[in-house]
C-alpha cells in the first residue's frame, strides 16, 4: 500500500523522535536495541556487489542528515563479493567519525563482525596472512586502534538486512549509488601478487542450466570448482561409451567448469 501522493520509491531515512512519529523510530529493530539513543555517534553502512564484478560501498550519519558518503571499491580482478564493499563501508565510517567520539556502527554483515572481532581483547595470534581484503581490514584495524587509545569506544551491531529497517535502507542506497554514480571516486584498487583462478559456476533455474563466468584468488569457491571438474572427469570415464555422446552430455562437456589459474607478472617480486 502507497500513501497518496508519494512516487513509491524508498522513504527517506528521517529520523524524529518527537510526536507520533517516535512510536514508530522506537518500535523499530534499530530502536529497540537503544540505538536512537546513543549517546554518541551513530552511523550505518552497506555495500554492494553487482555482476561484472562492480562494487560499491556508502554510510550515513544518523544525526547527521547531509553526512553521507559514497566509494566505489576496486580491485575487481581479483574477484568480486559481498563482504569486500561492507567492510569498505565500515572504514569509512570510522574516517567520518570524529576519533574522541563514541560510534555505533549498524550493519547486516555477520562476516565483517567476525573479521573485526578476531583482533579484539587479548588470546591467540591474530594475523592478516590469508585474509582476502587485507587492504582494507589493515586501514580498520588502525583507526580501531586510535580510537582504543583515546578511549572511545566503538559498537558494531548487527542488524537484519532487508527488512525495511530505515537506516540500513538508507546505507544499502548509499551503496548503489556509489556503483551507478559517475563522479564517485574508487579507492582499494592496488592489486596483490596472489594468483587468480577462473572457472565457469553452474545455476539453476526453471529447469535449465547456465554457467556464469567467475573469478577469484583462493578460496572455498575455488576448492569446490577443482573437486567439482575432478568428479566430471570420474563420471565421464565410468560412464557407458555409448551414453556418453548424448546431446545432455556434449551440451555439458562443452561448457565443463575448467579452472584456470592467472597471476600478474609485474606483481612478481
Amino acid at each position: 500500500m502507497t500513501a497518496a501522493g508519494t512516487s513509491g520509491g524508498k522513504d527517506e531515512c528521517q529520523i524524529r523522535l518527537t510526536g507520533i512519529e517516535r512510536e514508530y523510530w522506537m518500535g523499530t529493530e534499530i530502536g529497540r536495541l537503544g540505538g536512537y539513543r546513543f549517546r554518541g555517534t551513530v552511523t550505518a553502512g552497506d555495500g554492494s556487489d553487482q555482476k561484472g564484478g562492480k562494487m560499491g560501498a556508502g554510510y550515513m550519519n544518523l544525526r547527521t542528515k547531509r553526512k553521507r558518503q559514497q566509494r566505489k571499491v576496486g580491485r575487481k580482478e581479483e574477484g568480486s563479493s559481498s563482504n569486500r564493499p561492507k567492510l569498505a563501508a565500515f572504514v569509512m565510517a570510522l574516517r567520518g567519525t570524529p576519533v574522541t567520539n563514541p560510534m555505533l556502527y549498524l550493519c547486516d554483515n555477520q562476516a565483517l563482525l567476525k573479521a573485526v572481532k578476531r583482533w579484539v581483547g587479548e588470546g591467540g595470534k591474530a594475523t592478516l596472512v590469508g585474509a582476502p581484503d587485507t587492504d582494507i581490514l589493515l586501514e580498520a584495524i588502525e583507526e580501531l586502534r586510535k580510537r582504543t587509545t583515546v578511549g572511545a569506544a566503538t559498537f558494531l551491531v548487527k542488524v537484519k538486512a532487508h527488512r525495511g529497517e530505515p537506516a540500513n535502507e538508507e546505507a544499502d542506497i548509499q551503496a548503489d549509488k556509489a556503483i551507478s554514480g559517475k563522479d564517485v571516486p574508487t579507492e582499494w584498487h592496488d592489486r596483490t601478487n596472489r594468483a587468480v583462478f577462473t572457472w565457469q559456476e553452474p545455476r539453476r533455474k526453471g529447469g535449465t542450466v547456465s554457467y556464469e563466468d567467475r573469478k577469484s584468488t583462493w578460496n572455498s569457491g575455488v576448492r569446490k570448482a577443482i573437486r567439482r571438474g575432478s568428479a566430471e572427469e570420474e563420471v565421464c570415464k565410468h560412464r557407458d561409451p555409448t551414453s556418453c555422446v548424448t546431446e545432455a552430455w556434449k551440451q555439458i562437456s562443452k561448457q565443463r567448469r575448467r579452472v584456470d589459474v592467472s597471476y600478474d607478472p609485474s606483481m612478481v617480486q
